[in-house]
Parts: structure tokens; C-alpha cells; sequence
């Protein structure tokens, strides 16, 4: 809250009345509640609208709510026990489903939009050609992250890619390091914990002569120059949804992208998968046979 309205003193005569009436809000309310709410819900709070709210976050120095609602995330979850969060949110979204509806989609709204600010154009075109110019991609997540990465191995392998989920950590890391070649990517679903492996990961693309792909939140300060391109997926600041939702829209994006470079593979791969899927149903035993 400190930085919070440390902003709005600032930026104090810049601001519209509207604006300002979002940001005299903003600074006087609770922390734990201004996690819980919605854009349109702080809008009708201050007597203005989602939209203003959103501008008045971009003229305090947020991208958005999200980064609000991330930067409140630190010093909250440090200080208050996690039995006690949840408490907290289950007495925000409360018994009524209506309600619970409406809060898991807003808030899985505002993360998406936030994470399409926050990519760059540029950015993306250099993820994109990373990955379709490696002969083998390395997907590597673990715990929340491991299903972006496990969807986007699959996904690629869909598409006639050679890809494989990377998730073992210490020890275990070191056989997986070694199938990294010259010609491979990795790309690395991490949103904030700088894990140890995650160094050793990178130096070791580096040194065979790979290239990285970074998909994170708040590791692209620490990791960004060793990289070759970074793609932000902000995480959840409250728990409501799921810890991947921006990872796998992104891993999305990604595929996409890949599938339109090189259609005929794409839809060559397609075909064969769609057989071989055919002959599985056949073979069963009491299935049809292709003979009979």
C-alpha cells in the first residue's frame, strides 16, 4: 500500500476528477479488500467506472489491476498465513453461485487482457522464430507450470513438431540437461520463484548452443539478458483461478503462430494422428476390425 499511495501523491495533479476519485479510493481502502475486487466493482465503488479505474491504474504506474493486485500479493501473503487467505476468500466469493460465476470469470478476464499488454509485438516474433527454427523443443514446468508445459509438448507434437516435457528438478535435472543440442529450444514456464534450476537450465542451453524461451511474471528482470525472449503470463493474485490460465493462453498463442508457418506440416500430422487414433478404436477387442 505504501508505493500505492505513495503513487497517487504524485501523480496527484495529473490525474482527472474521475481519476482522482478512483486513486482517494484506492488509497483508503484495506489491502486484502482491493485484492478481492473487480475492475467494475472498484468502479462502482468510487462512483466512476471500470474503464476510469483502469486509466487511473495506468497513470499511478500500473499495467492494470493485475499489477496492482501482484505488487498488494507480496507483502500480504508474507503476513498473513495461508489458512487464514483462504478464509479470507472463501468469505469474499461467499455461497451464492451467481456471484461465484461472475468472480472466476472477471478476474480470469482482467489476467488475460493484462497478460495481452504486456507482450510485446517484438517479443513474440522473436519466441515464435526461436521455436520454428529448433529441430527439438524442451518444455520445461514444474508443480502449477507443469500443465502449461506438458499442453504445449503435446500440442506441438500434434503439429509435427519434436517436442518433450522437461519437470524433474535437482539431481534428477541432469539427465534431461543432457538431450539439449545445439539445434533445440527450451522454453521455461515459471511465473515467479527463481528456482536453482532454473539457472542451471539456461547456462546449459547456452553453453550446447541452445535457445531459450522464458514465459514468466516476475522473473524477467532476473533472467532476461541470458534469454532470447521474454513472454509474460501474470499469475493469479488472489487463488480464484488457476495458477496456468495465462501460461496456457500464451503456449496458445505460441502454437497457433507455429501451425500457421508451416501448415502442410501441421495438417499432414493431423491426418496421420487422426489414423492412427482410428486404428486404436478398431483394434479393440469386440471393435470393428478394417477386415471385417
Amino acid at each position: 500500500m505504501a508505493r500505492l499511495r505513495a503513487a497517487v501523491r504524485d501523480q496527484w495533479e495529473a490525474l482527472s476528477a474521475s481519476e482522482r476519485a478512483v486513486a482517494q479510493y484506492l488509497a483508503g481502502a484495506p489491502a486484502e479488500s482491493l485484492l478481492f475486487a473487480s475492475a467494475q466493482e472498484l468502479g462502482s465503488a468510487s462512483g466512476t467506472s471500470n474503464a476510469t479505474v483502469v486509466r487511473a491504474l495506468q497513470r499511478l504506474g500500473y499495467a492494470g489491476l493485475p499489477a496492482l493486485k501482484r505488487d498488494l500479493t507480496a507483502d500480504f501473503t508474507s503476513s498473513v498465513a495461508p489458512e487464514v487467505r483462504l478464509a479470507q476468500r472463501i468469505a469474499h466469493v461467499g455461497r451464492d453461485l451467481g456471484g461465484i460465476w461472475d468472480e472466476v470469470f472477471d478476474e480470469a478476464q482482467e489476467r488475460i487482457e493484462h497478460t495481452r499488454r504486456l507482450t510485446s509485438d517484438e517479443a513474440l516474433r522473436t519466441a515464435v522464430g526461436v521455436l520454428a527454427e529448433a529441430d527439438g523443443i524442451h518444455c520445461f514446468g514444474v508443480a502449477a507450470s507443469e500443465l502449461a508445459a506438458r499442453h504445449l509438448a503435446l500440442a506441438l507434437g500434434r503439429i509435427g513438431r519434436r517436442a518433450r516435457h522437461v519437470g524433474a528438478t535437482g539431481f534428477a535435472l541432469a539427465d534431461d540437461l543432457l538431450a539439449l543440442g545445439r539445434a533445440d529450444a527450451v522454453v521455461i514456464f515459471q511465473p515467479g520463484r527463481a528456482l536453482p534450476e532454473l539457472s542451471v537450465l539456461i547456462d546449459r542451453a547456452r553453453a550446447v548452443g541452445a535457445r531459450v524461451v522464458l514465459v514468466t511474471d516476475e522473473l524477467a528482470e532476473v533472467y532476461g539478458e541470458r534469454v532470447d525472449a521474454v513472454l509474460t503470463a501474470p499469475h493469479t493474485p488472489t487463488g480464484i483461478t488457476t495458477e496456468a490460465l495465462t501460461a496456457l493462453v500464451v503456449a496458445d498463442v505460441l502454437l497457433l503462430a507455429l501451425t500457421t508457418l508451416d501448415e502442410g506440416r501441421a495438417v499432414e500430422t493431423s491426418h496421420q494422428l487422426t489414423a492412427l487414433r482410428e486404428q486404436l478404436l478398431t483394434s479393440r477387442p469386440g471393435g470393428r476390425s478394417r477386415k471385417g
